[in-house]
């Protein structure tokens, strides 16, 4: 695959986190914490403009479709979408003709096949070329990492020996300042940060300021949040204050990242949401047929993502007893006592 590189850089602007996408100001009022809930048109309308660079996030678990399926609806082009792990929304995203750069470290349908649109983009520029950036899973890491703390590159050594180097000139090779235990200055692999001008994550639940908590498998959302320029979080559910409050060790990512709360049940279809909803392995089973007829992709974003208002009218269009299909059971965790108040 040739790999075309443009690095995103730059220090993230957050002097503006209390810009509501209303024109309000959502700082505190009184003694009560800000409120940032608004609407996924609404957040997508705010943060998301031609040419940005998107960060979408979840690994497995929690992936922001219905932030993607927003996106399309806008007519968003030209993004730069950065994704570990880009799987049926990228497809999806770039057979609606947003998306004209993927920074990622795997392409895929998941375990059930193969990504349609992404393959006739690279392998056949049809019908136009993917400028594609690639990294490893742990280089992606190291750029949100570096990105998250404003640092100019970060160091890793598992590229010696790789292709990758080959191919991608962003990964380059600097000298240590610090000579090793042979007295010897080695040189070491680096990649550049990564600061995305949105990203935009999925999670189990949040209070109205932001305070984000997850359960089950994570992967890089908290980095990704706070490499970002702007942070959108999408949930389950909004839950008082109380119930962050009483389980804070479950919170990954603090207010204080977060400018906006987007209440969307079910919008991490077809992956899960742990204690929520099963994985939907019908749907994953089925995109490769669907991605591979180009007629057929059409027809499938005409129907479920241009032809729904929102993904309320998804959720509803797919009828309660599908939902009942992706029903979980119960596998509580045991208490933990905390013996006074945080």
């Amino acid at each position: 695959m040739a790999v075309e590189s443009a690095v995103t850089n730059g220090p993230a602007d957050r002097t503006d986190r209390t810009e509501r996408t209303d024109g309000t100001d959502r700082t505190r009022r009184g003694d009560g914490p800000a409120d940032k809930t608004v609407t996924m048109r609404e957040a997508v309308a705010a943060y998301v403009h031609d040419g940005d660079t998107v960060s979408l996030e979840g690994f497995t678990h929690l992936i922001p479709t219905a932030a993607g399926h927003e996106i399309i609806r806008q007519g968003r082009r030209d993004l730069t979408v950065v994704r570990m792990t880009a799987d049926i929304v990228v497809d999806q995203m770039l057979a609606a003709g947003c998306v004209a750069r993927l920074v990622s470290s795997f392409v895929g349908n998941s375990s059930a096949g193969s990504l349609g649109e992404l393959r006739r983009r690279v392998e056949h520029a049809d019908p136009e070329p993917l400028a594609f950036e690639e990294y490893s899973h742990y280089g992606m890491i190291c750029r949100y990492i570096a990105g998250a703390q404003r640092l100019p590159f970060y160091p890793l050594r598992s590229y010696g020996g790789s292709d990758l180097p080959g191919v991608n000139p962003a990964l380059r090779k600097v000298t240590s300042p610090y000579p090793g235990p042979d007295g010897e200055s080695e040189e070491i692999y680096v990649v550049p940060p990564v600061n995305p001008d949105v990203t935009f994550v999925h999670a189990q639940r949040a209070d109205r300021s932001g305070n984000t908590q997850v359960w089950g498998l994570t992967g890089v959302q908290a980095e990704a949040v706070y490499a970002a320029r702007k942070a959108v979080v999408v949930v389950e559910e909004v839950v008082e204050d109380e119930v962050v409050r009483s389980d804070p060790n479950r919170t990954l990512i603090p207010a204080h990242a977060v400018d906006a709360v987007v209440v969307c049940p079910r919008g991490a279809h077809p992956s899960f949401a742990q204690g929520y909803y099963d994985r939907d392995n019908a749907f994953y089973r089925s995109w490769s047929a669907i991605s591979k007829d180009k007629e057929r992709l059409t027809a499938w974003l005409a129907e479920w993502v241009h032809g729904t208002a929102d993904h309320a009218e998804y959720v509803a269009k797919l009828g309660e007893e599908f939902w009942e299909g992706l029903a979980v059971g119960e596998a509580m965790s045991r208490p933990v006592n905390y013996g006074r108040r945080l």
